[in-house]
């Protein structure tokens, strides 16, 4: 769910605004009352005007992303709450969602590779969760479609949880009796509620209403002083550059793929991207375009984690994709704007929740 693949892109818009949300733009009234007022602008700042047509290419968060095959409702994103935090759908019972996709860090944990089972290492840096619901597909090379179907994907890895089988994650789940009863309740026409597909199902209700709107939302609704001059001067510098072309939309990226090294062969070609899952030659270096929402806290950089800063990234996705040496100012200034982005965590709705005891019949934890 980060900025590592493209800045932007000059040649060829896609059909991305398509794939975002249009249901619903107002963000949750508790978040956008609690986000902190924009800096006060400098006597000396000039005034910036913003071409409306650079503004056309995003749209605000909406309160959630939605979904006809997973209709979020108050059942399941109380289970799907207490099923991302739940370590014992870890073959060591140490680890869970939160383990990488910490939400109280912005839903990343801020590290090159994350850490799993026995501390091995990932090959990919992990993206933050943060309305990652409203984005074309999930992972980086885009292998689930949704959130529900990537949460199937890191219990089963034996990189990550390393849980042997699905029959292995539901034997946990059937010996906790508070686990039965939240299953019903969330899925009541299912015979056997408690299956695999509910549980990614509940995970995923969860995580669409993982939004972060911030100032960046308010000045899209009509609020222009919602950002200082600085930042609508490094707005209009990331517009004039292209970058819209492909970090556009309500996640500001995120609803795309594009190629890393568009302009300039990109030097590290190890991890192939898209072309892992498609074996298609046209995939290759083909990413996820990353969400730009919340980039100032989402530290380390691109699919691997390579890159430590994002001044650093700004100046490296400008050459390789744009083909634009930038100086330092333009650099600092496209960053204020991007610092702009950074929205408020839902503190209350992130929690962490008390989680039913073990059993005798809960199976132990396997550390060797």
């Amino acid at each position: 769910m980060r900025w590592q693949v493209s800045l932007s892109l000059v040649f060829t818009f896609t059909a991305a605004l398509a794939a975002c949300d249009d249901s619903a733009f107002e963000p949750r009234p508790e978040q956008v009352k609690k986000t902190a007022p924009a800096p006060s602008a400098s006597a000396a700042s000039p005034k910036v005007t913003i071409d409306p047509t650079d503004l056309a290419f995003f749209k605000p968060l909406p309160a959630r992303f939605d979904s006809d095959k997973n209709p979020v409702t108050e059942a399941k994103v109380k289970l799907g709450r207490m099923l991302y935090y739940e370590t014992r759908l870890s073959l060591n019972q140490e680890l869970s969602c939160n383990s990488c996709h910490l939400l109280a860090q912005y839903g990343v944990d801020n590290q090159r590779t994350s850490s799993g089972h026995k501390k091995q290492l990932g090959g990919r840096n992990s993206p933050t969760v943060y309305n990652a619901a409203g984005h074309v597909a999930q992972f980086w090379d885009g292998r689930a479609a949704s959130v529900e179907d990537q949460a199937k994907g890191p219990i089963l890895n034996p990189i990550e949880m390393a849980m042997p089988n699905s029959d292995a994650v539901l034997n946990v789940l059937k010996s906790i009796p508070e686990y039965e009863k939240l299953f019903k309740e969330a899925f009541p026409k299912d015979k056997n509620a408690i299956s695999y597909d509910n549980l990614a199902n509940a995970i995923g209700a969860f995580e669409r209403q993982l939004t972060t709107p911030g100032r960046w939302d308010k000045f899209l609704l009509g609020d222009k002083g919602a950002l200082t001059e600085a930042e609508k001067a490094g707005f209009a510098k990331f517009a004039k550059l292209g970058c819209p072309t492909c970090h556009n939309g309500a996640g500001v990226g995120g609803a795309q793929f594009q190629k890393l090294g568009l302009v300039n062969p990109y030097p590290d070609q190890s991890d192939l991207g898209r072309y892992a899952v498609t074996k298609n030659e046209a995939d290759k270096m083909f990413f996820r375009v990353p969400s730009l929402r919340n980039v100032e806290k989402t530290a380390p950089y691109f699919n691997n984690g390579s890159i430590p800063t994002l001044e650093l990234a700004v100046k490296t996705m400008a050459h390789y994709q744009l083909g634009a040496d930038l100086k330092d100012d333009e650099i600092a200034t496209i960053v204020v704007w991007l610092k702009s982005l950074t929205g408020e965590l839902p503190a209350a709705y992130i929690a962490k929740p008390d989680l039913p005891p073990s059993t005798d019949k809960t199976p132990k934890p396997k550390l060797d």
